[in-house]
């Protein structure tokens, strides 16, 4: 490959989101911090970028406590248990020239002190940069700060995005990440732990390519299991969205949460009582990042995996719907070349159909056994082992695996 053309990146904040045409790859799991990742990553860049993704989320880059990444403390050390700073920028490197957007961990709900301030706590940064005192931490998790604006993260000190001087310290270290290191896009954690108005405002600054946030609370369920409506869950991501100025994307928990348990035989739960999608797909699919597992919900954690055997139906579904869809690293490398090829020919079928976050689709069918739609103009997909194939003759099969068929015009 050449070298990086800056020219035809697309720099303008919301280009990315007007486009619709992002695929992005979750670059880690639980256990990745144990297997030399910067490294490992890099020699499977040739084949993201082959595949179609635009752009890869990867851990936490920064020190932290705990291996994972996800209890910061120096947020300008770039060495952490996934490889040095000379590995990860040799993996950025490799990225740029490739063409494949790196995704940075936003880690800026909590930060693990360094010495004991008021009360006794770890809440104060002496000694590294960033050194704030008791007033960068939130009062109601041991700091000298305003209340949270947000839900706590238990155990370690919540920081107070209230302080003027922890927002100006926040937006300079995103400037860094962004313009110096190399991330060209951002994952906030723990979206629900702070105002999404400071989300805004730190996007508005640093100005990454594409964002997304991870605001996570539990799908409705009742004494039957999960509930046909999720209307007030997807409505919660939505204001949550919205309250962000609409300048990030989330995470479509509500989609992940119906689809996994359609998958066993209940796909009337894919068309809501308005005949549309259920989750935050159904409602805004421009801001909808689709997919079927993460690093908390699957992988080693397992906190609500998607039902394995089912995988395929799932990738069938995300990847021919609107939306911006999202893969986990573990399927597309980890269980084996006939999954990694099979979504690879989904990808190709998206892209070659010119299907985005915003195409239209008409659901066919939603039974039981069985569900089906159009989507754009030209495609038309099923899944379920409920026999089906569109009427006409002008439909070509496409694709098709276990429980699922995609056709083309």
């Amino acid at each position: 490959m050449g070298g990086f053309d800056e020219s035809n990146q697309q720099t303008e904040l919301g280009a990315a989101l007007r486009n619709g045409r992002e695929i992005l790859l979750q670059g880690f799991n639980w256990e990745s911090h144990k297997h030399d990742w910067w490294r490992n990553l890099e020699s499977k860049v040739p084949d993201i970028a082959k595949s179609g993704f635009t752009s890869v989320w990867l851990p936490p880059a920064t020190q932290s406590l705990a291996p994972e990444g996800y209890l910061p403390q120096n947020l300008y050390s770039l060495n952490s248990s996934y490889g040095s700073e000379h590995l990860l920028k040799a993996l950025l490197h490799k990225m740029k020239q490739y063409k494949v957007r790196a995704m940075a961990d936003i880690v800026i709900n909590h930060r693990v002190g360094t010495t004991q301030g008021h009360g006794g706590m770890y809440n104060r940064y002496d000694g590294i940069p960033l050194s704030w005192n008791e007033h960068a931490v939130t009062s109601c998790t041991g700091g000298l700060g305003n209340r949270s604006t947000g839900d706590n993260f238990n155990g370690v000190p919540n920081i107070d995005h209230t302080q003027h001087f922890v927002r100006k310290d926040i937006k300079a270290w995103l400037h860094w990440l962004h313009n110096t290191v190399g991330f060209q896009d951002f994952r906030f954690d723990f979206a629900r732990g702070y105002s999404a108005k400071y989300v805004k405002e730190y996007i508005e600054d640093a100005k990454p390519i594409f964002s997304v946030g991870e605001y996570w609370d539990s799908c409705n369920y009742s004494g039957c299991g999960l509930d046909y409506n999720q209307d007030s869950h997807r409505q919660r991501i939505v204001n949550w969205i919205d309250a962000a100025g609409q300048l990030s994307t989330a995470f479509d928990f509500t989609t992940k949460g119906i689809l996994q348990e359609a998958v066993k035989g209940q796909f009337w739960r894919l068309r809501d009582s308005q005949g549309k999608p259920p989750g935050v797909m159904g409602w805004w699919p421009s801001r909808a990042v689709t997919f079927l597992d993460n690093h908390d919900t699957g992988s080693t954690q397992a906190h609500w995996p998607f039902p394995s055997n089912h995988v395929m139906q799932g990738y069938a579904y995300i990847l021919t719907h609107p939306g911006i869809p999202s893969v986990f690293y573990d399927h597309f490398y980890d269980w084996g070349a006939s999954i990694h090829d099979q979504i690879v020919k989904l990808m190709d079928i998206r892209k070659h159909q010119d299907i985005h976050s915003r195409s239209s689709i008409r659901i066919l069918e939603a039974q039981p056994n069985l569900y089906s739609a159009i989507i754009g103009d030209k495609l038309c997909m099923k899944i379920g082992d409920g026999s089906w194939s569109p009427a006409g003759k002008e439909w070509t099969l496409a694709t098709s695996g276990h429980r699922y068929a995609v056709w083309h015009k």
